[in-house]
C-alpha cells in the first residue's frame, strides 16, 4: 500500500491533463492520509464530459460514515475487492473514478530487513497518474460536503520490481505474499477510466511495466519517514 505521494505543482497538472488552470484550489505537496491532496474526475456539473481538478481528503469517507475521521484506514483500496467492500462498492457501481496526480510515490523495502523507504518516479520524467475512487460525503451533523479519495492496489507478487517492496509475511510463501502497487492509468487511458463503461474500466486496472519506473532508495534514511503531529489545514 502507498501512503505518501508527492502532488505535482499546479502548472504540472495543468499541462499533464489540460485541467485546473483556472482553479483556485489549494493543497498540500507531499501528501499522507488524511491530507488535503487532488484529483481529477469527470466533471459534475457538465452536460459533456469534462474533466475537473479537485480538492479533498487522501482517505474516502463512504456515505454511511458518521464522522469524517474513520476507526480504519481507506487512503488504499484493494481493487480485488471493489464491488464487494462496503465502503467502495457504490463509488464503483457509480463510476465514481478518479486520476491522482503524482510526481513521486513512496513505498518500504525490506531486503535489509528494516525499513528502508524507496521513491518511484516515471522514466520519462511526467507525473503518475494513479487510479482511484472518490466520494462526496455530507457531514450528518453540520450538513458540510467533504470530497474524499482512495487509491487503488492491485497484487503485485509476480510484478519483477513491486514484489521486492513491503514487509514479507514469514508465514506466506513468496508467490502468495500479496505484496501490492499503485495502479497507474496511462495518458491515453484517462477518458476511458473517467467515464468509460464500467467493462472497459476494468480492463485498465493492471499493472505497468517494470520499463516504466525509476525506483531507488531514499539517500540518507535509516528508519521510516513520519508525517507531521497533524495533517495541515490548507497549503499549497
Amino acid at each position: 500500500m502507498c501512503t505518501r505521494y508527492i502532488s505535482p505543482e499546479a502548472g504540472d497538472i495543468e499541462r499533464q491533463w489540460q485541467v485546473g488552470g483556472r482553479s483556485p484550489l489549494r493543497w498540500v505537496r507531499e501528501v499522507f492520509p488524511g491530507y488535503q491532496g487532488v484529483f481529477i474526475r469527470a466533471a459534475r456539473d457538465s452536460a459533456e464530459f469534462q474533466r475537473e481538478l479537485v480538492a479533498g481528503q487522501w482517505a474516502l469517507i463512504p456515505w454511511f460514515a458518521k464522522a469524517r475521521k474513520l476507526p480504519y484506514p481507506t487512503c488504499n483500496a484493494r481493487s480485488e475487492e471493489l464491488a464487494a467492500k462496503a465502503s467502495y462498492k457504490q463509488p464503483w457501481a457509480r463510476g465514481q473514478r478518479c486520476i491522482i496526480p503524482a510526481q513521486a510515490f513512496f513505498e518500504p523495502c525490506w531486503e535489509t530487513g528494516r525499513h528502508v523507504p524507496w521513491r518511484f518516479t516515471r522514466a520519462d520524467a511526467t507525473p503518475w497518474g494513479l487510479a482511484g475512487l472518490w466520494n462526496t460525503w455530507a457531514d450528518p451533523q453540520t450538513g458540510e460536503l467533504v470530497e474524499s479519495y482512495t487509491m487503488l492496489t492491485l497484487n503485485a507478487d509476480a510484478h519483477p520490481l513491486m514484489r521486492r517492496m513491503h514487509r514479507p509475511d514469514p508465514k506466506r510463501p513468496p508467490e502468495l505474499q500479496d505484496k501490492r502497487s499503485v495502479v497507474p492509468i496511462a495518458p491515453e487511458d484517462v477518458d476511458t477510466w473517467l467515464a468509460g463503461p464500467p467493462s472497459q474500466a476494468a480492463a485498465l486496472v493492471r499493472l505497468a511495466p517494470v520499463e516504466l519506473f525509476v525506483a531507488e532508495p531514499m539517500p540518507g534514511t535509516n528508519g521510516k519517514l513520519t508525517p507531521p503531529a497533524a495533517p495541515p489545514q490548507s497549503g499549497k
